[in-house]
Order: C-alpha cells, then sequence, then structure tokens
C-alpha cells in the first residue's frame, strides 16, 4: 500500500519543536502563563483586534462568545447551514435553538435570505439573540452586506472564522468581523496548537467576561468562590508556545496553499463540468484573498460524465483522503427539528462537492501523484 495522502495534515517544523521546548523549559507547565499572553497579544495584533481570549477549542470561543451577547433558553440564534456540526451545536451549549440559513454561490450565508428570515422571526415575536455567519473552507462572509441586514435590528454579530485565519476581504482580516469571533487551532486547520481556538474581539467587557466564565469563573479571592458556572477552556501554555511558532510561518503556509490552489485550477480547467469551489479567492494575487485551507471541487455529472463520489471513492482507493462538503445542518437528523430558510444551494453543493489534499506539509511528489490519480480517472471515465 502507498503512503497515505492527508487532506490537512499538521505542517510542525524545527520552529515549533523550539517553541514547545522553550514553554517547558520556563517552567510554566501548567494552564496559562507567558506564552499565553504573547500568544494572544500576537493573534490580536495579526486580527487588528484589541483583545484575544486562547481557548481549548473554537467551539469553546463560540460558546464563550455566544454567551456574552445573551444567548439562552427561550432565544435563537441564526446560523449557517453550510458548516461543521460545533457550529450549531455551540448554539446548543446556551440553550438557545439553531435557525439554518442557506448560502450563495460562495458557500457562505445568503445575505438575501438571513434578510427574509430575521424579517420573518422578528415579525413572529422570535427573539434573535446572535446571528453566526460561517466563514467556509476559508473564504469570508460578506460582512458588509451581512452588516448591512443587522443595521437595524438591534441583533448583535458574531463571527465563526474557525476555517479562514489569514484571509482578507474587503481589507479587512478574517476574526476581525462582528463584536466577536471565533478562531480554530485544531489538527486540520491552517495552523494548529493541536486542539485550541480563540476568541477575538475589540470590546473588553466581551474578552473579560470569556477569560473569567473560561477559568471555572472563579472569584478573586483566596479561597474558592464561584457565583456562576464555569468552563474549564482555557488553553494551555505549551500549547500556545506551539501556537507562537505556527503563527509566525502562517503567511508561508498559506503561500504553500495557495500554490495547490492554482495547480488545482489548472488542472481541473482541462475537465468539463467541474469548477472550483467558492469562486473568485484571490489565488492571482491582490490584497483580498482567502487562505486556501481547503480546495474544494464542484462537479457536474450531467455534463462531466462522472461525479464527485466516483472521485473520491477512486482516490481512496490510492489511499489519497478527500471528504464531500459538509452536509448541511438541517439535513443532519439531530437539527431535523430545526428551523430553516431554504434556497437549496448547500444540497447542491454537498451532492458536488469534494475537498482535495490541500496542506501545506504536502509534498511536490505527493501532489503530482494526487494530480495524477485525479487525471487517470477522469481519462477512464470518459473513455
Amino acid at each position: 500500500m502507498s503512503e497515505r495522502i492527508y487532506l490537512s495534515s499538521p505542517d510542525i517544523t524545527q520552529a515549533e519543536e523550539d517553541g514547545v521546548v522553550a514553554a517547558i523549559r520556563s517552567g510554566w507547565v501548567a494552564p496559562l502563563g507567558p506564552e499565553v499572553d504573547a500568544f494572544e497579544q500576537e493573534l490580536a495584533s495579526y486580527t487588528r483586534r484589541k483583545h484575544a481570549v486562547a481557548l481549548s477549542s473554537g467551539s469553546a470561543a463560540l460558546h464563550l462568545a455566544l454567551l456574552g451577547v445573551g444567548a439562552r433558553p427561550g432565544t435563537v440564534v441564526v446560523t449557517s447551514t453550510m458548516t461543521f456540526a460545533a457550529t450549531a451545536n455551540s448554539v446548543t451549549y446556551t440553550g438557545a435553538e439553531p435557525v439554518f440559513i442557506d448560502a450563495d454561490d460562495s458557500g457562505n450565508m445568503d445575505p438575501d435570505l438571513l434578510a427574509h428570515a430575521v424579517s420573518d422571526l422578528q415579525g413572529k415575536g422570535v427573539e434573535v439573540a446572535a446571528v453566526l455567519p460561517v466563514d467556509l473552507l476559508g473564504k469570508i462572509a460578506d460582512y458588509n452586506r451581512i452588516e448591512q441586514v443587522l443595521a437595524k435590528t438591534g441583533i448583535p454579530l458574531v463571527a465563526d472564522a474557525a476555517e479562514s485565519l489569514g484571509a482578507v476581504r474587503d481589507g479587512q482580516a478574517a476574526g476581525a468581523s462582528g463584536i466577536a469571533s471565533a478562531v480554530s487551532f485544531n489538527g486540520n486547520k491552517i495552523m494548529t496548537t493541536s486542539g485550541g481556538g480563540m476568541l477575538l474581539t475589540d470590546d473588553a467587557a466581551t474578552a473579560d467576561r470569556a477569560r473569567y466564565l473560561a477559568t471555572q469563573a472563579r472569584q478573586p479571592v483566596v479561597h474558592y468562590e464561584h457565583e456562576d458556572i464555569g468552563y474549564n477552556y482555557r488553553l494551555s501554555n505549551l500549547l500556545a508556545g506551539l501556537g507562537r511558532a505556527q503563527l509566525r510561518r502562517l503567511p508561508a503556509m498559506i503561500e504553500r496553499r495557495r500554490g495547490w490552489r492554482l495547480r488545482y485550477r489548472e488542472l481541473f480547467g482541462r475537465f468539463e463540468g467541474t469548477s472550483i469551489f467558492g469562486g473568485a479567492d484571490g489565488a492571482d494575487g491582490g490584497v483580498d484573498h482567502d487562505n486556501f485551507w481547503l480546495t474544494s471541487v464542484l462537479v457536474d455529472e450531467s455534463v462531466s460524465g462522472w461525479s464527485a463520489t466516483g472521485l473520491r471513492e477512486h482516490l481512496a482507493a490510492a489511499n489519497i483522503e478527500a471528504r464531500p462538503l459538509w452536509k448541511p445542518m438541517h439535513l443532519q437528523p439531530v437539527f431535523r427539528e430545526s428551523t430553516s430558510y431554504l434556497n437549496g444551494t448547500s444540497e447542491r453543493f454537498f451532492a458536488q462537492g469534494i475537498s482535495l489534499p490541500s496542506g501545506s506539509a504536502l509534498r511536490d511528489d505527493q501532489f503530482d501523484v494526487i494530480c495524477r490519480t485525479i487525471a487517470d480517472y477522469v481519462e477512464g471515465a470518459r473513455a
């Protein structure tokens, strides 16, 4: 069996090893410490935010951000249906109910459908605690239009930027939108701390409340005093050392993934009925760009003569990992009773989409194998 080629494996070098060793030798092995403080400051600066709170996961960041804007039982949070389950799960942690909005052609929340949903919900007397768009697969949502929709509603915006760190849209960095935003450092993300995440905000009170809740809501007294339910959500000092090294390397890792995007675009440009998912991405240069976390392709079988599922199975047989696009939340059994505003786009993307190996740790020879395997499958299917 040939070596396994992964979708997006961690890109770890000597720099990361040195960062973790330095954190260990500092003596700050227990949670928190100087590496956490520095990591927060550096990521806040990178995303042009005033405050950052390092946490154990992106889900923890979403949970605390939603609590901070008042999500609770009896309210709803309007979010994207085209996303990973962590987004919707974080809504339920607060006791609020998720309401799902379908995608536009970019795969992100459709602002027009959002406007209809908000008007409909508020007309029915439903309290909307927040709107939570998701930056899908490294592409920033259209926050300018979303903020216009929300401008006169009083509804706060929280951004799920878990997948988009390093991207830029309209000159604004991923994670810079909303009263708070969340990024993820899971093992397959653009940069990783093994596990971890960050809450980003410009509001000091939001950051302070998140820090308080994330450390078991402990009161600042010598004994253990608790007036609120808290959570064990803080990032460890050791993992922050890893994250700081990853953040320094982030531009180079994005550039590596951008190169794969260009090569995939060239490859699939030869095949009828296919397109790179998400539309314009800035891979050819410019200030605004995705972070190219994952390159995904849409396959119109009626034109191509072959399917995304067939290609994925062929890649799997060659020990190459590929996955469908996210199964929309409104199709998930656990959320089948949830309110949804749909236009059919996300279901089409799920049926036609495939995400391909895109990691910055991929070697050139591995990428050559991927391209040959894809070309062999397509040529065989069309023969």
